[in-house]
């Protein structure tokens, strides 16, 4: 049994990273004989992964089709941002007075990971280039710094929750950039620095506030990325 559920753990993060990357797109579906074949294992496992990322809300069972990668509607996903501000600004406002030496050298690092990642994103975009590629590493790059206030906040749950909000969203859209967000990717850029300053000061009101602009900015620059996306759609549905 202990063999089976770790088999299931195993299976469950590999497909988890993939949605959230967005390697598995919203709509695709599961299919159990297939996953089996890819992971050589019988369905025992799978269907045990499958139920974990039910739970995560990442897919969905469907009567007669199979499991599905769930499909967020604008409503939805603009509720999942106000949920993760919530718990961002309760998590960098607990992490301030806890930030150790060591907190503040791995988060400075995080935040010098994803300044360099999001200046390359923005150059890309202004030279026409394919940024799906280089969006994924610069999102994994985002979560890696908010993983480290996250650490030094010393509320697991907070984190685990936050964690869970984070994922609902993440695979809902390739995070791209293009020359018409490059205001907003800039923005988020300079939030991660004043989120650095305030933990360093020790400012937990100062932290939680930015924390929340934060992510509420960052709900705006995925609203900003969907608009782009369905424009982009229709102008190919009418040539």
């Amino acid at each position: 049994m202990a063999t089976l559920s770790t088999k299931a753990d195993d299976i469950a993060v590999v497909l988890e990273d993939e949605i959230v990357s967005g390697a598995i797109p919203p709509g695709a579906v599961l299919r159990q004989e297939q996953l089996s074949e890819r992971f050589s294992v019988s369905r025992t496992p799978i269907r045990e992964a499958l139920r974990r990322l039910s739970a995560l809300g990442l897919v969905s069972f469907e009567p007669n089709r199979g499991v599905r990668v769930r499909t967020l509607s604008r409503a939805e996903l603009r509720e999942a941002f106000l949920v993760r501000a919530e718990l961002e600004s309760l998590a960098a406002e607990l992490a301030a007075p806890r930030m150790t030496d060591a907190d503040l050298e791995a988060l400075d690092a995080a935040e010098q990971r994803f300044s360099e990642l999001t200046a390359r994103l923005r150059a890309s975009a202004r030279h026409g280039e394919d940024t799906s590629a280089l969006a994924v590493v610069w999102m994994r790059a985002n979560h890696a710094f908010h993983d480290v206030i996250y650490e030094a906040s010393g509320a697991p749950h907070v984190a685990r929750v936050a964690r869970a909000a984070r994922r609902t969203f993440a695979g809902q859209v390739t995070w791209v950039a293009r020359r018409e967000l490059d205001d907003l990717y800039a923005r988020n850029d300079a939030q991660h620095r004043a989120i650095r300053e305030a933990l360093a000061a020790r400012s937990a009101s100062g932290a939680r506030a930015l924390a929340r602009e934060h992510v509420l900015s960052s709900g705006e620059l995925l609203e900003a990325i969907l608009d782009h996306v369905d424009l982009q759609a229709r102008d190919r549905n009418m040539t």
